[in-house]
C-alpha cells in the first residue's frame, strides 16, 4: 500500500487538539475550498467507534460516494477512520495528536494515510502522480486551517450565539468556526433553530432570552438579478425590515444579549476614488450607500436598549465557494480573465477566513461599537487583483472587460456601483484593536484559497 504522512507542530496540548477535532464543526472547517466534499449523511456522533460519514466528492469530472467509518478512538491520542465504500481499493487514515517532540507544552498533529489505488496494476502506475499531489495540497490546507483556528480560539469564553443568514456563504462558515471554539451556535431561520419570518413580521422572541450574542447576516443578494425598481426595493426591504424586527425584539427582552454584530457593507462610502476611507469617513452617494445607511439605522433601537452594536461594513469576500471570486473563476481558468474597465479602481476585499475571524474577535472586543470595516488592510486596484488571480491559477489575465460591455451585461447603475466604484477602505478600528489578519495580501490569500 502507498503511504502519505504529514506532521505539524502546534502550540496547544494534545487534549486541546483532540477536543477541536471531536466537535461536529471540525470536518466542515477542514474541507478545502478548492477540493469540495459534500457531507451527505452522518450516523453516530463525534468520533466514536462505528460512527459513519457519507460524503460526495469528485474524481476528475465524476461525482462519487465515499463512506467512511471510525474504527478506533483513543482520546486524546487520536482516532482512525477507514473507507467502507469509495474511490480507493483501500484507505485507512490515522489522525494522531502527539506530545511535543521537545517535551514542551505543545503537540504534533500527524495525518498518516495508507491507501491503495483501484484498477490493480494500472491504478498503481497512474495514481501516485494524481493522488499524492492532491493529498499534499489538501492536508497542507487542513494543517494550516487547524493551526489558525486554534490560534483564534485561545482564551475564548464559549457562549450562546444566534446567527441570522446561517446557511449563506458567510453564515455557514461562521457557524462552523464558532462551533469549533465551543460556542453554542443557534441558527435563526424560517425552518430550524430560532424561528422567524421577517416578511410577515414574525419572530420567536422568547427563544432569544439567554442568547449572549447575535450576528445578523440575513439579506437578499445584490448581485444575482438586474437592478429594476422592484428589485432594489426588495434588496432594501430585506435588510431594513429584518434588522428592525430583530432589534425591536432584542430591545424588549428581559435578558438582552451583550452584543449585536449586524452586517453592512463598504458600499456605504460610495465612489471614493483615490481617497482612503475608514469608519470616520462620511457616507458616499449611490444606491448601495442609501441601502447601507437604511440598513444600519434600525440598530440604534438595540443600542439605545443598552446592547453593544457593531455595524460590520464588509468588503468583497474572497471565497472559492461563492460570491464574486467563484463567479470569476471559470473565466480566469479559461485564460480569458483580465481587468474590469481600466482596472485603476480600488477593490476593498477580505478573505472569508479573516471575516469570520473578525466576527469572532468582535464578540469579545468590548470597546468596539458602531461602524467597523471588515476588509483587508491592503485594498488593491482591480488590475492588481486580476493579475494576482491569474498568477494563482497559472493563467494569463490580460483580456480587459470594457466598461460599455459590463454596462450592457449588468446595467449601468449596477455595473458602476459593484464594479467601477473605487473604495480604498481601511479597517482602522480592527487594526487599532490588535486584530490579526491571516490573509492580508491578495496574492497569498488567493493562493491559499485555490490551493496554488
Amino acid at each position: 500500500m502507498a503511504r502519505f504522512t504529514l506532521r505539524t507542530p502546534l502550540p496547544v496540548s494534545p487534549e486541546a487538539l483532540f477536543a477541536w477535532h471531536a466537535r461536529p464543526s471540525a470536518f466542515d472547517r477542514l474541507v478545502p475550498p478548492f477540493d469540495p466534499v459534500e457531507i451527505v449523511a452522518r450516523t453516530g456522533s463525534g468520533l466514536e467507534v462505528g460512527s459513519r460519514v457519507t460524503l460526495r466528492t469528485k474524481v476528475g469530472p465524476v461525482s462519487v460516494s465515499w463512506v467512511s467509518v471510525h474504527t478506533a478512538c483513543t482520546p486524546p491520542s487520536g482516532f482512525v477512520d477507514r473507507q467502507e465504500q469509495g474511490p480507493f481499493a483501500a484507505w485507512e487514515h490515522h489522525h494522531r495528536f502527539l506530545p511535543a517532540e521537545d517535551g514542551g507544552a505543545g503537540s504534533v498533529l500527524e495525518d498518516d494515510i495508507h491507501w491503495e489505488a483501484p484498477l490493480g496494476a494500472l491504478g498503481r502506475a497512474a495514481a501516485p502522480w494524481a493522488v499524492e499531489g492532491r493529498l499534499a495540497r489538501a492536508f497542507a490546507f487542513r494543517h494550516r486551517r487547524t493551526a489558525q483556528d486554534l490560534a483564534r480560539h485561545q482564551g475564548v469564553r464559549p457562549r450562546r450565539v444566534a446567527i441570522t443568514g446561517a446557511t449563506g456563504l458567510v453564515g455557514s462558515e461562521l457557524a462552523a468556526f464558532l462551533g469549533g471554539a465551543g460556542h453554542d451556535v443557534v441558527p435563526v431561520s424560517r425552518r430550524a433553530g430560532l424561528r422567524w419570518d421577517p416578511d410577515r413580521g414574525e419572530i420567536d422572541a422568547a427563544g432569544f432570552e439567554g442568547v449572549e450574542a447575535v450576528v445578523h447576516l440575513a439579506g437578499e443578494s445584490v448581485g444575482t438579478e438586474p437592478w429594476t425598481a422592484e428589485r432594489k426595493a426588495r434588496i432594501t426591504a430585506s435588510r431594513v425590515d429584518s434588522t428592525t424586527l430583530l432589534c425591536r425584539t432584542l430591545a424588549g427582552l428581559t435578558h438582552k444579549p451583550k452584543v449585536l454584530i449586524s452586517a453592512s457593507a463598504v458600499g456605504y462610502y460610495g465612489d471614493a476614488g483615490e481617497v482612503a476611507v475608514d469608519e470616520s469617513s462620511p457616507r458616499g452617494e449611490g444606491f448601495l450607500a442609501d441601502v447601507c445607511e437604511a440598513w444600519e439605522a434600525p440598530t440604534r433601537i438595540a443600542a439605545e436598549a443598552g446592547i453593544r452594536v457593531v455595524n460590520l461594513r464588509i468588503g468583497i469576500v474572497m471565497s472559492a465557494r461563492g460570491a464574486a471570486l467563484a463567479e470569476m473563476l471559470p473565466v480566469f481558468r479559461a485564460g480569458a480573465g483580465g481587468p474590469l474597465g481600466s482596472g485603476a479602481q480600488y477593490q476593498p476585499w477580505v478573505h472569508l477566513e479573516d471575516l469570520v475571524g473578525a466576527i469572532g474577535f468582535l464578540l469579545d472586543a468590548e470597546d468596539l461599537h458602531g461602524p467597523v470595516n471588515a476588509t483587508s488592510p491592503n485594498p488593491v486596484r482591480q488590475a492588481d487583483f486580476a493579475a494576482a488571480l491569474g498568477a494563482a491559477l497559472s493563467r494569463p489575465a490580460v483580456i480587459p472587460a470594457p466598461r460599455f460591455a459590463l454596462h450592457l451585461l449588468l446595467g449601468r447603475q449596477k455595473a458602476d456601483e459593484l464594479v467601477f466604484f473605487s473604495q480604498r477602505a481601511r479597517p482602522s478600528k480592527l487594526q487599532a484593536a490588535g486584530f490579526r489578519w491571516f490573509h492580508p495580501e491578495i496574492g497569498p490569500a488567493l493562493a491559499f484559497e485555490l490551493g496554488a
